[in-house]
């Protein structure tokens, strides 16, 4: 199997969901047989927005010939990850490279994980909703967007309520009684707005 370790192992986040690495190629008399490539090991160290550290999997990139760099597709925001890189030819691997650790940035957030809408009177509706399963980042607020829609289903004017990121609960007063509402409701980073999740509500006629 090869004898050394490529060197020099350099990792360039790009976007929240994508690296680059580059390494210096191994000595060709190091390969100790036929070039057939490099591979690249990586995984996920933990996520930053949530402590929580799950069964670590190694994923592998493989760059035939002598190829110098490759892309990391697919990656987690804002999370910790470790990588190492092996020289490859026809008996197997080499030695690998010390582990290189890179974090990738905050992306938008996955869409809410639920939202409910209970408790409904003449004129308020009580809204309740789970945190996005994927935050991807530090949660900013809420953003709830809602319009009357009319019986020949017609929408009415939107209102737009910013919400605090710690709050999971709202009141919502002041609507028109017998009156069917669209929910629009979707949660940000510092980078965006996420997915959003719609509902539809019904104030009642009468007490």
């Amino acid at each position: 199997v090869p004898m050394v370790a490529p060197g020099n192992v350099q990792v360039h986040v790009l976007n929240s969901t994508l690296a680059k690495v580059h390494w210096d190629p191994v000595p060709l008399k190091t390969v100790r047989g036929h070039l057939q490539g490099y591979k690249v090991y990586y995984w996920k160290v933990q996520s930053l927005s949530r402590r929580s550290r799950r069964h670590v999997e190694k994923k592998i990139l493989t760059f035939r010939g002598n190829k110098t760099f490759g892309m990391l597709p697919g990656l987690e925001p804002y999370s910790s990850y470790k990588l190492n890189v092996r020289v490859v030819n026809g008996k197997g691997e080499g030695p690998a490279s010390p582990d290189k650790v890179f974090k990738t940035p905050e992306g938008v957030p996955s869409s809410p994980s639920f939202l409910k809408i209970t408790n409904p009177t003449l004129d308020s509706l009580t809204l309740e909703w789970g945190s996005p399963t994927h935050p991807n980042g530090v949660l900013t607020s809420y953003i709830l967007k809602f319009q009357p829609i009319n019986n020949t289903h017609e929408l009415g004017p939107l209102v737009e309520i910013r919400i605090p990121a710690n709050e999971s609960s709202l009141i919502l007063k002041n609507l028109n009684y017998s009156t069917r509402y669209k929910f629009y409701f979707n949660a940000q980073t510092s980078v965006g707005a996420g997915s959003q999740i719609t509902e539809e509500a019904v104030t009642i006629m009468d007490e």
